[in-house]
């Protein structure tokens, strides 16, 4: 791990599912206009591989998804920017890894930046398309997938 001591009930929780599982996953709830997302803690430390973020799904399939790619990880598997992969959603549904740029760390990945001492850290997003097969990059892809699952590659735009 790096050099990180607990002080407190919850920071000692994140160390010891690194320590026990691989990674710590963490749900943000929705709130106003941000979908809800889930991201881990540790992945890159013990695996050499990005975290991972999912944004826009439950609290269940967000933990299953990020658990089976520290699992896969774990195995020697690895994935990278572009590539799609089956087998993290139910149903037959491809996901894609997309790039994640560093200006959303702050807002995204506030235990990780605590876990790393700062941003020096990967993050991949997991993309998926809708029970139709559609993208968000898609031109039929509506408004409201769009936001509910915001493609992290680019920088933020300022408001």
């Amino acid at each position: 791990m790096p050099n990180r001591k607990a002080t407190d009930p919850d920071e000692a929780k994140t160390l010891a599912d690194i320590e026990e599982y691989g990674c710590h996953v963490l749900y943000v709830l929705e709130e106003d206009e941000h979908p809800p997302f889930a991201y881990a803690v540790g992945i890159e430390h013990n695996f050499k591989v990005p975290e991972l973020v999912v944004i826009g799904l439950k609290p269940e399939l967000s933990q299953t998804i990020i658990n089976e790619y520290c699992r896969r990880v774990r195995s020697g598997e690895s994935f990278s920017v572009g590539e799609r992969a089956s087998g993290f959603l139910g149903g037959g549904f491809d996901c894609q890894f997309g790039a994640v740029h560093r200006d959303h760390y702050p807002e995204y990945f506030g235990w990780d930046i605590w876990f790393y001492y700062g941003p020096d850290f990967r993050v991949m997003q997991l993309v998926f398309p809708t029970t139709s097969g559609i993208w968000p990059w898609d031109a039929e892809a509506d408004e409201w997938f769009r936001r509910r699952q915001p493609l992290l590659d680019q920088p933020p735009s300022p408001t």
